[in-house]
């Protein structure tokens, strides 16, 4: 079974930039698709972005698009979640997660997605 573990959480001011990191174990991390998803009090866990297996393919999510990047180093086993011109409602609890299989891609579905990690907290102040 994978094991994820994120970090890279914290507070920031408004504008400013901030870069998650999961870091997977215990499975052929270069054959499943990554995500990042988020959720904030009260709200449901949204889709954020993902990237394929091999790096060539990435989706994100229009809220973010153009401030969020996502990219993953199969040699370290990592994904990663760049995040530039940060918002105050961008702030949230940040999860990655594996799609629920190998050489899947193209969903934004919280289901298909399995497992995640225990996620890092995002606090963007004004």
């Amino acid at each position: 079974q994978v094991q994820l573990v994120e970090s890279g959480g914290g507070l920031v001011q408004a504008g400013g930039s901030l870069t998650l990191s999961c870091a997977a174990s215990g499975r052929t991390f270069s054959n499943y698709a990554m995500g990042w998803f988020r959720q904030a009090p009260g709200k449901e866990r949204e889709f954020v972005a993902t990237i394929s297996w091999n790096p060539g393919n990435t989706a994100i999510a229009d809220s973010v698009k153009g401030r969020f990047t996502i990219s993953r180093d199969n040699a370290k086993d990592r994904v990663y979640l760049q995040m530039n011109n940060l918002k105050i409602e961008d702030t949230a609890v940040y999860y990655c997660a594996a799609r629920n299989g190998p050489l899947r891609f193209g969903s934004a579905r919280p289901a298909d997605f399995a497992p995640w990690g225990q996620g890092t907290q995002v606090t963007v102040s004004s």
